[in-house]
């Protein structure tokens, strides 16, 4: 008689083995391995990091992507929980920005122009649909878009990849050259720290982020409208239909409360109800003012699966958080997983950073940067199991 093999089965008790070992050999990052080309012949590497902790993230070089991130449910059994795809080629096909580091400015400008010490600025018009009009995460050629230079490193229990790379003065219309260097360290703690650092040689304006879409589940397993989550904010950006804010407003009474942990699709009728939100298909592509707090890091977010027990918290020094609940997810794009697709509210993005259109609203937090001044910003995504 055949043997049968689960090959699931076989691939999870495998990760297991790989997660219980590095736990005890500590962390390590793999040699570069080829992640395919993009239409203009560019080669993309990645590499994987594992934690001492047992935490397991892949990333590339190609918009400095999170990719993969394996992590253990209640009962230690494995799954990636953040969409993406396989190979370069497959990002720069499907898009939505899937787990890109995002710059030099996140987010959108109204009418892609903004004015600083009396210069006025044209940056490309690049979302038009539905009656918009604004530049969106700096344009067409971007941050996600570009090959970044990357410099794995492991320093006893913590490794990761630290990815480098210099905006130009006049890139996509911004001003000041502009050297970045964007630093994901696995810890111990089953950990993702992001951090960015940046310096100018004219005055510019710079609100970086990063733009992962998690599914608690695991990547392929169907919508998160029944996944938890918690937003600590109190105000939220309302929108005109090109999705630029116009005021900051309550969440009480409306279906922008995740005040408390609730299922995601818990407000659907109010949203549906609101007839302002229609350019954004009645969901969520909106900014959360985030409650100040005299730490300089505070909890900005928590996911939870209540099946598999595993949760997410996200922790940053920045102003807001920018919650898309991926409506625009289709069964049209393949998951990760072979022979499986992703569906509509298939994950959900939570952005930390500064507001949008912040060039343009001097009632909003500065994203000014300046020569001589240096740029830090931090941003932690805390993994763990209940």
């Amino acid at each position: 008689m055949a043997l049968k093999i689960d090959t699931a089965k076989l691939a999870t008790a495998l990760m297991a083995a790989s997660i219980a070992a590095s736990a005890i050999a500590g962390a390590s990052v793999s040699a570069k391995r080829p992640f395919g080309a993009l239409s203009d012949g560019r080669e993309c590497h990645s590499w994987r990091v594992t934690g001492a902790g047992g935490l397991i993230a892949d990333f590339t070089d190609y918009g400095g992507r999170l990719v993969r991130v394996y992590a253990p449910d209640k009962n230690g059994n494995l799954a990636d929980v953040t969409i993406g795809w396989n190979s370069a080629g497959e990002y720069e096909k499907y898009g939505f920005c899937a787990g890109a580091l995002i710059g030099r400015f996140g987010n959108r400008i109204k009418a892609g122009r903004f004015t600083l010490d009396g210069t006025t600025y044209q940056l490309p018009v690049n979302e038009t649909a539905n009656g918009r009009h604004c530049n969106l995460h700096s344009g067409p050629q971007g941050w996600d878009a570009q090959v970044w230079t990357a410099r794995p490193f492991c320093d006893g229990d913590s490794a990761g990849i630290e990815f480098s790379y210099t905006c130009e003065d006049g890139e996509m219309g911004f001003p000041g050259k502009l050297p970045a260097k964007v630093t994901y360290t696995v810890t111990t703690e089953n950990t993702i720290r992001v951090e960015y650092s940046a310096t100018t040689d004219k005055p510019t304006v710079f609100n970086p982020t990063h733009h992962p879409y998690w599914n608690l589940a695991g990547e392929s397993s169907g919508s998160v409208l029944d996944q938890e989550l918690q937003i600590f904010a109190d105000e939220y950006s309302k929108t005109d239909k090109s999705l630029i804010p116009t005021v900051n407003a309550p969440v009480n009474g409306t279906g922008f409360d995740f005040t408390s942990l609730r299922p995601i699709g818990a407000l659907a009728e109010l949203m549906k109800a609101d007839e302002s939100l229609a350019p954004m298909d009645n969901w969520y592509d909106h900014n959360f003012v985030l409650r100040k707090d005299s730490r300089k890091m505070r909890p900005a977010a928590k996911m939870r699966d209540p099946k598999s027990g595993r949760t997410l918290e996200v922790w940053t020094v920045e102003p807001g958080l920018q919650f898309y609940g991926a409506q625009n997810f289709t069964t049209e794009m393949p998951a990760k997983a072979a022979g499986k697709t992703l569906v509509p509210f298939g994950g959900i993005a939570l952005e930390t950073q500064h507001f949008p259109d912040s060039p343009n609203r001097p009632d909003f937090p500065s994203t000014v940067l300046r020569p001589g001044e240096k740029f830090y910003s931090v941003t932690e995504y805390r993994f763990a199991a209940e």
